[in-house]
């Protein structure tokens, strides 16, 4: 049997679930851990000193990368997701193949995947010296807010329009 590969990239069976929300209050200050976040249609997270109403309203990593780049460290253990600075940590989807895409968490926050989250050198000073390297492609994502509402931790994780490049 010969599947259609632009079908196939355009399936995704998988659900994912949030595990972590993190919220930045003010530059270079600690990310504050909650259960549950307000997300807009306007910047993002609300509470979070990130305000765009660009492509970067918000930032996601998976939870199984916490774990690679804590090894790619020498740790025994996944890196804490306060270092990472990202907001939201999923687990059981991979965020790489929503590029493009359509996804939505809980009952109502839809977003829409538009570029990759590429380390930035507070990685050298969250993990230390090769902590950017170490990053370097488990970086996650970042998305536009298309419809807002809460978010909270243990929600589900779903694509529901695939992207163009599917």
């Amino acid at each position: 049997m010969i599947l259609d590969y632009k079908k196939v990239l355009a399936t995704m069976p998988q659900i994912g679930t949030v595990q972590w929300i993190g919220l930045r209050p003010g530059k270079k200050e600690p990310l504050q851990s909650v259960l549950s976040a307000e997300v807009n249609t306007k910047n993002g997270l609300t509470g979070d000193r990130y305000k765009s109403a660009g492509k970067r309203m918000i930032t996601l990593i998976q939870e199984e990368h916490l774990l690679a780049v804590g090894s790619i460290l020498g740790k025994d253990r996944p890196v804490d997701p306060l270092l990472t600075r990202r907001n939201l940590v999923v687990k059981g989807i991979n965020l790489l193949a929503l590029k493009g895409a359509k996804f939505q968490i809980g009952e109502e926050v839809i977003l829409e995947y538009t570029s990759p989250c590429h380390p930035c050198t507070r990685m050298e000073e969250n993990f230390g010296p090769g902590g950017l390297n170490a990053m370097r492609g488990h970086g996650g994502i970042c998305v536009r807010v298309l419809a807002g509402g809460s978010i909270h931790v243990g929600d589900e994780v779903k694509m529901i329009e695939a992207g163009p490049t599917a």
